[in-house]
């Protein structure tokens, strides 16, 4: 660790530094933070533990980048992240670290709440960060309302929902059909949501099928597959369907 954070420093240093290290802020950094993160859950979808021994240095390097940005404009450093963490899981869970004799998710949950009133969160929605992916962060805004009651009492809700949203999509206007479609698809994290379904991952299990599917029908197909037509690579697809592919 503390050859990463000698590296770092480094690359960073105005004098001697790397030119594109020292030019980076917070703001620039955290799209690549994002897709590092990406990257691991990639790894770990793919069951490759070499790449995600390299996807987890990866997104280590991204919070030490981003600590020393912070240490270089006087905010905080690298020790500092990890005393916080630390704290934080301590505190987060006194049925191992202190005196509390009950645990489990649910006090975890409690913490976490006392903790967002302690920092004068604003409302129930408050602290459900922007960056997000929009799966996810539809899920966590929904997780929240529900803590409070605003939520549907089982599934046929948001199922009905859906159905309305598709009639508002049918009757929407270009100037709102993106909006209608945004709606929609709140409906469908919903939906998944009350059957206990992590939207995210359905739907990159999803990508991931029709990726596997598609390749298939390339492999099967050869070279001439761009020239075939709908109908041809149709019955492609659904012989692909029927091998289990």
């Amino acid at each position: 660790m503390e050859r990463l954070l000698t590296i770092m420093k480094r690359l960073r240093d105005p004098q001697s530094g790397c030119e594109w290290d020292v030019a980076q802020s917070f703001e620039t950094i955290a799209p690549y933070t994002i897709e590092e993160a990406h990257e691991v859950a990639d790894a770990i979808a793919r069951g490759d533990m070499a790449d995600l021994k390299d996807e987890l240095g990866d997104l280590l390097l991204q919070v030490v980048f981003h600590a020393q940005i912070a240490q270089d404009l006087g905010h905080f450093t690298f020790a500092d992240v990890v005393t916080s963490i630390s704290d934080k899981m301590e505190r987060r869970h006194p049925h191992i670290f202190g005196d509390a004799t009950d645990g489990g998710h649910h006090l975890w949950e409690q913490i976490k709440a006392e903790e967002r009133r302690a920092k004068a969160a604003g409302g129930t929605l408050d602290g459900v960060a922007q960056g997000l992916p929009a799966l996810m962060r539809a899920e966590k805004l929904q997780n929240r309302a529900a803590r409070v009651g605003f939520d549907w009492p089982d599934a046929e809700g948001p199922r009905a929902k859906i159905d309305e949203e598709l009639q508002e999509i049918a009757e929407a206007t270009p100037d709102t059909l993106e909006e209608e479609f945004g709606d929609l698809m709140f409906a469908i994290v919903n939906w998944t949501r009350h059957h206990g379904i992590d939207a995210e991952v359905a739907l990159r299990k999803g990508n991931q099928k029709f990726e596997r599917r598609f390749r298939a029908m390339e492999d099967a197909a050869g070279e001439g597959f761009p020239a075939l037509d709908l109908e041809a690579k149709e019955a492609l697809w659904q012989a692909v369907k029927r091998r289990g592919g």
